[in-house]
């Protein structure tokens, strides 16, 4: 590793270190935040434990396009986190042999990991039955070597996961960048032009929506209706469902709530929407994360927070789903997000 990377490494550290300390705190000026751990105990549903494993979700690089203010992963250009084949390799050696029926592939960009189309060539001889691609759209513009993604997405029977953060130029632009929209909308008609979201198509074609600020989504229902209705009336353009996230207080939009002095309303804001019957639901559950260089999490968040299961099985070269079945889920603060409302998961709501 260079020094330059060493460096980039130690400082990502260091600061998810930090980010941990202020998340494990929870003190405020009015007083302590309960934790996450006391609240789910007061419902009988402590510890958190794994149920049958359903996903396999991989994060094969940081390396993105775009620098979204909300990004959990703190994706960006010049990120060089990327999955080798050799780690890609061992994920396909467990594929072969978990009771997983879904793969799910996230970056970043995951489609700029350069042997992204070899791994979801040899992923896809193994029978997944829902195989996702987490793609932000853009990349399917961003260079001429991607204008081919959609067919190739097509050919390999993919289902896309796309985020599209509004109907509108403004607002989508103002928390991806200038150019995002347009290219977003012309990705979309490029996958519509395939056969992707069509109502009789079996390309499945789903959008995702994160909240631009500290606050949570609305309801998802409401919300796929007004984006189906916009972007059909607008641009023409179909889709199946869409996915109402609530954004995680971690990362870049951790960052982001205390440098606007949003931190403890919003944790707040979490609290109170606080719902145990989401508990129940919540993809950490059913979901295995696995990072770009293999180590092995309970869900993609706890990834960017760099707490591995807990389990002397952590890296997926070792992998033995009886010894990961077998273990507690770790928790913190930052569960909240997944368990306010109706619930937050990669799929959507969960309650």
């Amino acid at each position: 590793m260079s020094k330059k990377s060493l460096l980039a490494r130690n400082n990502d550290l260091a600061n998810t270190e930090r980010q941990l300390e202020i998340l494990s705190n929870g003190i405020f000026a009015d007083g302590e935040l309960p934790t996450f751990a006391k609240k789910i105990k007061e419902t009988d549903q402590f510890p958190l434990r794994p149920k049958k494993l359903e996903i396999l979700q991989i994060n094969v690089g940081y390396m993105c396009n775009q620098v979204c203010a909300h990004c959990h992963v703190d994706a960006g250009p010049d990120r060089k986190e990327i999955m080798t084949k050799e780690t890609m390799q061992q994920c396909l050696d467990v594929i072969k042999k978990t009771g997983a029926h879904t793969l799910d592939l996230t970056g970043g960009a995951p489609e700029m990991n350069p042997n992204f189309r070899w791994f979801v060539e040899e992923a896809a001889k193994v029978g997944i039955k829902d195989f996702i691609v987490r793609s932000n759209l853009t990349i399917i513009r961003a260079n001429k070597k991607y204008h081919d993604l959609p067919e190739f997405f097509k050919k390999h029977n993919v289902h896309v996961v796309s985020s599209m953060p509004h109907w509108t130029r403004g607002k989508t632009d103002k928390q991806r960048g200038d150019g995002v929209f347009d290219k977003s909308i012309q990705a979309l008609k490029d996958l519509n032009a395939v056969g992707y979201g069509m109502p009789e198509s079996n390309l499945r074609l789903d959008l995702v929506y994160n909240p631009s600020g500290a606050f949570l989504p609305g309801d998802q229902m409401a919300l796929e209706a007004d984006f189906k209705k916009a972007l059909k009336e607008d641009f023409d353009i179909d889709f199946h469902n869409l996915f109402a996230i609530t954004n995680l207080p971690i990362s870049r939009f951790l960052d982001y709530l205390i440098a606007s002095e949003n931190y403890e309303d919003y944790m707040y804001a979490l609290v109170d929407a606080y719902n145990p019957a989401a508990v129940e639901n919540v993809m950490c559950t059913n979901t295995l994360s696995v990072s770009w260089d293999g180590w092995l999490y309970d869900c993609d968040f706890n990834q960017m927070l760099n707490l591995k299961v807990a389990s002397k099985v952590k890296h997926i070269s070792e992998y033995n789903e009886e010894l990961l079945q077998n273990r507690n889920i770790i928790i913190n603060q930052h569960c909240y997000g997944c368990t306010a409302g109706a619930g937050s998961s990669c799929q959507g709501v969960v309650a």
